[in-house]
């Protein structure tokens, strides 16, 4: 017969194993719906080249695919979701409706978790190329001209350019374990064709 203090020992390891593995899970819980997320989206992409208007990529979205933003040195393939609301951005970047739409003369404005999805902005450089397809097909390239912080309480981007650029934005900094601070990180890219 086992005596009370090697069962609430046995009791003891089980629990904090189980506590183990819940919060290996919940860490996990993110990054494993944003790359379920972008599965989906890759097929309402496909859908949208195929002429459906607005495909959703889940049947209750909100949202759907505007554009495709590929890096070339970072091997980003990304589905840009329409919208830029807190829900939308869980599952992938979203354009602002506000900002022009990719190709067109204004700031096309793209935002983006910094955990997730845009968690490679941290190693873009000046001169690195972007593609953004338009949900039309249409394929223009962007090469990055500059990487800033920016304080969004003291302003905000200039939509309205002479010229069409890119503006993708994240919270800042990186690595840090807290949300919902003020500064943002913003990578800027002219259009070159």
């Amino acid at each position: 017969m086992l005596n009370a203090p090697r069962i609430l020992g046995r009791l003891l390891v089980a629990t904090l194993f189980c506590l183990g593995f819940w919060q290996l899970g919940h860490g996990a819980y993110i990054p494993a719906k944003a790359w379920l997320a972008q599965e989906l989206m890759q097929r309402a992409w496909t859908r949208t080249g195929l002429g459906e208007d607005r495909a959703t990529p889940w049947p209750w979205a909100d949202t759907w695919p505007v554009a495709r933003l590929t890096a070339r040195t970072a091997e980003i393939d990304l589905i840009v979701l329409a919208g830029g609301s807190g829900r939308t951005l869980a599952f992938g970047p979203g354009h602002l409706s506000a900002s022009a739409m990719p190709g067109e003369v204004g700031n096309t404005v793209i935002a983006g978790h910094r955990d997730t999805h845009f968690r490679f902005l941290e190693d873009l450089q000046a001169g690195e190329l972007l593609n953004v397809e338009s949900n039309k097909g249409v394929k223009h390239l962007y090469q990055v001209v500059a990487t800033e912080i920016v304080d969004s309480r003291k302003g905000s981007l200039l939509l309205d350019t002479d010229t069409a650029i890119l503006s993708l934005v994240t919270c800042y900094p990186f690595h840090t374990r807290e949300t919902g601070g003020p500064l943002r990180y913003v990578v800027t890219a002219r259009m070159l064709y």
